[in-house]
């Protein structure tokens, strides 16, 4: 870094935008001043939008951004403003989409897009360019000095130009229906099958991403009535396959654990090394379910390992979870993880290294630039026969190895870690490490989840509304729909585990703020930004999954979840407005709405609500029996002695020691006070959603 130089980007929070702090080029966060600086100069807007753990924005950084040439021609021409998507999805979503409009290509990061000083429209977009041509691509410097010629050149164009730009972005708002189609919910899964990659597992082709949300439709489709059709032992195998290829291959770390953001290959043995809190914080909760539903114990060690390294590596002293792990160290992509044989012989004693040899496949030619990235080849039980020992001296050796592996890599240099806390991804990891904590009986992961719910609520809830991200307690950014469902989502679960009134209580503000600052009141569904927003070029609304979630479908299901645990009707009746406003998206492509899908399914077939009333220790037997993958159902156990209870919950009390309640839709049951009638009902539930 060469700190001859320094630029307004001094004063973020972002480690994306303090990277580039002291670049020649004069870079502006995305504010007023920025804006208004552009429109009196009448210069275009070079808006160059990344994160901290892109591998090709920090090259096009080093061979661009850090050249004074380079550097002097932007400043001149253009008002540069660096965005990091992280913190400003907003920005993001509008720019990728309009990139995709004007090149007719997807997007990706580095995303570098031209904009008039006015409207900030797009009139050129672009990803990565080098410096020097190359790759079969212009330098950026000549694009830069084309796009300001046309600029000068061609102003009479660029209001035309603008107007087709806004009627382009109006075209992909969702159409309203008159009827929800319950068709959706067999066509997401026919096409999750096509598109299921039968040899290597996951879906679609290289680069392979784990796309959570189509794995967790196939392990509910799989284990229960779906639609008209019944359980299907084939989705069931989708996931199984698609989860053990991902967790054997190299898009898992074998050695520390949790997962990288994706494969560069369809077989999934070297990643793009980035680690992201929002993969992991999806795929961890798939791995508890995938091993409720099948007893599979590889699923439960994948499971264990990767919380693990979660609170280990990204949950920061006040409780948040930090935000990734770069692919690169030492200016390297993939240099900490990857290993010589004579890296790894030095390491390892004779027998230890044989039992590694076998498990990862470490004979050959290399797999990754001349290193090992490991892959797990082999099971225990073949590594015990072909070295010839006993099965439990296997795992024994490899445990000892990847101990030792461990500890050695751990003395390397590490890669840099983004350690914002973005409120969204948060929320995703409480409720990934709330689950798992709950299904395993792992209470330090619930204390996990519960000191990140304390930070957020401690820095990132302020005057009655949530922020976006912060740093070092400094927190900012008016926050989108996502920190909120998500948030919701992960207390409902959360709840699950042991009950906090006063969290159900937050929840319902933040579903309250949802409905009066994020609806569509004239259409349905719900935008990404707040009506208090700043005015950005388009408003839209999140309907199809991306890394994340789509936020509509979240909404979908917090809301029904919700309405159904409170007996609130206006929770109900926004989450049936969400799928009369997105049906027309669900059915040109329903594969890419698997979120809204699920919640749909629930929708259709609303969850059952298992309320315990009591003393815990005395329920012991009552609660063992929702042990198990009970997708559709959601379990409280309330202390008899718990008062103020929001909705139908004060009225469903405790009568004697323990007294159980079970609720379907609208309706519930007569308080149990048997436990053998408890578990007789609870066998009927399993029945009719098997």
């Amino acid at each position: 870094m060469d700190y001859r130089f320094s630029n307004n980007l001094v004063h973020e929070t972002s480690p994306y935008l303090l990277q580039h702090a002291h670049n020649p080029v004069q870079w502006y966060a995305w504010k007023p001043e920025a804006l208004e600086l552009a429109r009196k100069q009448n210069k275009p807007i070079l808006l160059s939008i990344g994160y901290s753990a892109c591998h090709w924005c920090h090259v096009m950084e080093h061979e661009s951004f850090e050249d004074e040439d380079i550097a002097d021609y932007m400043n001149e021409h253009f008002v540069c403003i660096k965005v990091d998507r992280e913190e400003r999805p907003d920005l993001d979503k509008i720019y990728q989409t309009a990139h995709q409009m004007l090149t007719q290509r997807a997007g990706g990061w580095p995303l570098n897009v031209v904009l008039t000083p006015d409207t900030h429209t797009p009139f050129f977009a672009g990803t990565y360019f080098p410096k020097d041509p190359r790759y079969g691509m212009p330098s950026f410097i000549d694009v830069l000095r084309r796009v300001t010629a046309y600029y000068q050149n061609h102003r009479h164009e660029l209001a035309e130009h603008n107007d087709a730009v806004k009627h382009a972005f109006r075209q992909t708002e969702p159409t309203p229906q008159t009827k929800i189609d319950a068709a959706i919910l067999n066509t997401a899964v026919n096409e999750v099958v096509d598109a299921y990659d039968p040899v290597y597992g996951g879906f679609g082709s290289a680069p392979k991403f784990p796309h959570p949300t189509s794995i967790e439709l196939c392990l509910r489709a799989g284990a229960a009535n779906y639609g008209q059709d019944p359980a299907n032992p084939r989705l069931l195998h989708i996931a199984q396959h698609s989860l053990s290829a991902m967790a054997k291959g190299g898009l898992y770390d074998h050695l520390g654990g949790g997962f990288c953001r994706y494969s560069v290959d369809v077989s999934w043995t070297i990643p793009h090394f980035e680690k992201m809190l929002y993969d992991n914080a999806q795929l961890l909760p798939l791995y508890v379910d995938a091993w409720l539903a099948t007893k599979n114990s590889f699923y439960l060690e994948i499971a264990t390992d990767t919380a693990s390294w979660v609170i280990r590596e990204m949950q920061s002293e006040d409780g948040g979870y930090f935000s990734t792990l770069d692919a690169d160290a030492e200016g390297e992509e993939g240099k900490f993880y990857a290993w010589t044989v004579d890296q790894l012989q030095a390491t390892l004693s004779e027998e230890e290294y044989a039992v590694m040899e076998v498990r990862f496949g470490l004979r050959g030619q290399p797999n990754f630039e001349g290193k090992w990235h490991l892959n797990i080849h082999h099971s225990v039980d073949t590594v015990a026969k072909r070295c010839a020992i006993e099965i439990d001296q296997a795992r024994d050796l490899l445990r000892q190895a990847r101990q030792k592996l461990f500890d050695a890599r751990s003395k390397r240099v590490w890669p840099n870690r983004d350690e914002k806390i973005l409120t969204s991804w948060n929320a995703l990891m409480i409720k990934g490490m709330a689950r798992a904590g709950r299904c395993l009986g792992q209470t330090d992961w619930l204390h996990s989840a519960e000191q990140a719910l304390s930070y957020v609520n401690q820095h990132l809830w302020r005057d009655g509304r949530l922020l976006v991200t912060a740093k070092e307690n400094k927190a900012h950014l008016n926050a989108y729909l996502d920190d909120y469902v998500f948030l919701i989502d992960a207390i409902i679960e959360l709840n699950q585990a042991r009950w906090r009134t006063a969290e159900i209580d937050f929840a319902v503000t933040l579903a309250d703020t949802v409905l009066a600052q994020f609806e569509d009141k004239n259409h349905g569904g719900f935008f990404f930004t707040s009506n208090d927003h700043e005015k950005l070029l388009h408003r839209s609304k999140p309907v199809a999954d991306e890394a994340t979630p789509s936020g509509n479908g979240i909404a979908a299901k917090i809301l029904n979840r919700l309405g159904h645990l409170l007996g609130d009707s206006r929770y109900l009746q926004a989450s049936e407005r969400i799928f009369y406003a997105l049906t027309y998206s669900m059915q040109r492509y329903a594969s890419a709405h698997c979120a809204l899908v699920i919640a749909l399914e629930e929708f259709l077939h609303p969850p059952d609500v298992i309320i315990i009333r009591g003393n815990r220790t005395a329920a012991q037997r009552w609660l063992s029996e929702l042990e198990g993958f009970m997708p559709r159902t959601m379990a409280y156990m309330i202390p008899a002695d718990e008062e103020n209870l929001p909705g139908i919950l004060k009225n469903l009390k405790s009568e004697q020691q323990v007294t159980a309640y079970i609720c379907r839709g609208t309706s519930c049951s007569a308080p149990l006070y048997d436990v053998n009638l408890f578990i007789n009902s609870i066998k009927q539930l399993r029945q009719t959603n098997a």
